[in-house]
């Protein structure tokens, strides 16, 4: 049941009883205060203004002719015109009873319906193969497979794009690299084991020997001409690169695959054509031998147009023209309603453009969202981005392993009554989960600090309180012989829910607010919400568990059986909502 739904028709209704036009919203939302009742309804305010009516008056007339009977058991009318409202508790029980009866046989959420989907690109991730991934990779990578996955949820059509950047100039150097090692009986496996330390070897070569820099530059030539000796190189670099790349996407618990990869190559053959429409319509003109599109749009200080260079007096072609084939490719075959670019903020202005650029030259449908969903960066604990303490580049591989010794470390201290392999997979999901989390749960757009202390503490708002929150329900149903998730769940499925304290109270209003909680995450792009959300549902349980008895002799049958749905709906909300982040849990911990 869909609680806010309800309560903003019940009130619209109520609003049209009170003459206000029927284009002024209800503006029914969660109460962010106890005192507040459950639910407010803030759309008085708003109507009261655009009428020119008394707010306050407004609200008594809505409240007037408002009908929640058996909904609520009380209506008030605060401050200028909010309408606070407190749900019975009968109906709360019965809302949850229902959802539980929704849930799945394994006790997982199931998604809300969705009376319309769309076709969604994600564009996430999108290493540059001439090197390793590195922390400045995380954020995409975790908050792009994050939204894609509540996407997919939602039952959108998501599609992943991995726009991985494996052309251009530096792969001319690359290659010929590659071949002298090769040239002296070197496994390409072996040469691009260290793809970083390879990367390092060949620039130093190109910088110190002008006849290999001048065999490089000519490779570039040669492969963007399709030479097939060049190509063949390029392929075996390109291999072993995206596999480094997927190892660590499978152990950060990634969803991107190979056939996610739509890398910059895959649109060479449409860059001529990109550029002929651009000069066709007069909006590439030659500037210097080069082909620019000027932007009045982004003028500076001094009134002069923003440049977005789309082919080089060499006639090679830049990013822009890539990022331009890509949008036409998603416009025309993907067929996309909405596209996602989960790119640094340092890109603003280039996604700005680009934008621009592709919508003046009809490159893409006119109903088509395009979204730059930028974030901040990854901060050391002395406030400066994080680097190694000599001042080079995180390899992300190397984060993930201490992540994972150290969660050892951690594990064998909290339980060291687990097995060696019990202790393995719960330090790989709390190592990873706790990197991820911490991410996660800060708002997108800012910078955030990175400790090692905060994000694997078993308290506050981190993964390990939440999967140890999820560990701990699920020790309730061991402990009252219960086959979780099978026949035995439906045993005490059978009696209804009761609501008979505060604290069953809080925990029910938490569990109805999940499916609006991951539409709204849906909306803005923002999963700090979900992550917020599941704190808090994990708090209230708590407090629940503390305050109503399950499994004592004393609890009456009924009553017992109430309880282990809450405690059945708690567990498959919060491992759905972790799931939806990209994080695992487990039975024990």
């Amino acid at each position: 049941m869909d609680i806010v739904e309800l309560l903003n028709q019940k009130v619209r209704l109520a609003m049209t009883g009170a003459s206000v036009p029927d284009h002024l919203p209800a503006r029914v939302a969660v109460s962010t205060q106890a005192e507040f009742g459950d639910f407010q309804a803030n759309g008085a305010l708003a109507a009261a203004k655009q009428l020119g009516q008394n707010p306050r008056q407004l609200a008594t007339d809505i409240v007037d002719h408002l009908d929640l009977e058996g909904i609520a058991e009380r209506v008030e009318i605060a401050g200028p015109g909010f309408i606070n409202i407190h749900l019975t508790n009968q109906f709360l029980a019965t809302a949850a009873h229902e959802l539980y009866e929704h849930c799945q046989t394994n006790g997982m959420r199931k998604p809300v319906a969705q009376t319309q989907t769309e076709t969604i690109v994600v564009d996430y991730s999108s290493p540059n193969l001439a090197k390793e991934m590195h922390v400045g990779h995380l954020r995409s990578t975790i908050i792009g497979d994050a939204m894609a996955r509540i996407l997919e949820y939602l039952g959108h059509r998501v599609i992943r794009q991995n726009h991985m950047g494996d052309w251009g100039t530096q792969f001319g150097m690359l290659i010929a690299e590659l071949e002298e090692q090769l040239g002296v009986g070197e496994q390409p496996e072996l040469a691009l084991k260290d793809l970083e330390s390879f990367y390092q070897q060949a620039k130093a070569h190109f910088d110190a020997d002008s006849e290999f820099a001048d065999k490089a530059r000519s490779y570039v030539v040669k492969l963007q001409s399709g030479d097939a000796h060049c190509h063949t190189l390029w392929q075996q670099f390109i291999d072993i690169s995206v596999a480094h790349s997927e190892a660590i996407y499978r152990q950060l618990n990634v969803t991107l695959t190979t056939e996610d990869i739509y890398p910059e190559s895959a649109y060479n053959e449409a860059l001529v054509d990109i550029v002929s429409a651009l000069k066709d319509q007069d909006l590439a003109v030659e500037d210097q031998g080069a082909m620019v599109v000027f932007l009045d749009e982004f003028a500076d200080k001094k009134d002069q147009p923003s440049p977005v260079i789309v082919q080089k007096s060499d006639g090679g072609y830049l990013y822009a023209t890539t990022d331009l084939a890509a949008l036409k490719y998603r416009s025309d075959q993907l067929n996309a309603h909405r596209v996602m670019y989960f790119i640094d903020a340092r890109q603003s202005l280039h996604m700005k453009q680009i934008f621009t650029v592709a919508r003046k030259a009809g490159f893409i449908r006119d109903d088509i969202t395009l979204e730059h969903l930028p974030f901040g960066t990854m901060m050391g604990e002395d406030g400066k981005p994080f680097k190694t303490r000599s001042g080079g580049t995180i390899k992300l591989a190397d984060l993930l392993i201490e992540a994972v010794e150290k969660a050892t470390l951690l594990i064998q201290e909290k339980n060291p009554g687990l097995t060696n392999k019990e202790q393995q997979d719960v330090a790989q999901k709390v190592g990873i989960g706790a990197v991820k989390y911490a991410d996660l749960c800060k708002t997108r757009t800012n910078d955030y600090l990175f400790s090692w202390d905060s994000m694997l503490s078993f308290e506050g708002n981190t993964a390990p309180y939440l999967q140890y929150a999820y560990a701990r329900v699920r020790s309730i149903f061991r402990r009252a012989g219960v086959n979780f998730g099978a026949d035995d769940q439906n045993a005490f499925g059978r009696h209804s829910i009761t609501i008979t304290g505060e604290a069953e109270k809080n925990l029910s209003l938490a569990l109805l607010d999940f499916d609006n909680t991951v539409i709204q995450v849906a909306k803005d792009s923002f999963p700090h919400t979900l992550c917020n959300y599941l704190y808090n549902l994990a708090s209230a349980f708590m407090t629940f568990y503390e305050n109503c008895p399950i499994l004592k002799d004393d609890v009456p049958p009924e009553l017992r059986d109430s309880r282990l749905q809450f405690c059945a709906l708690t567990a498959g909300t919060l491992q759905q909502g972790l799931h939806l982040l990209g994080i695992e849990t487990m039975e024990r911990m």
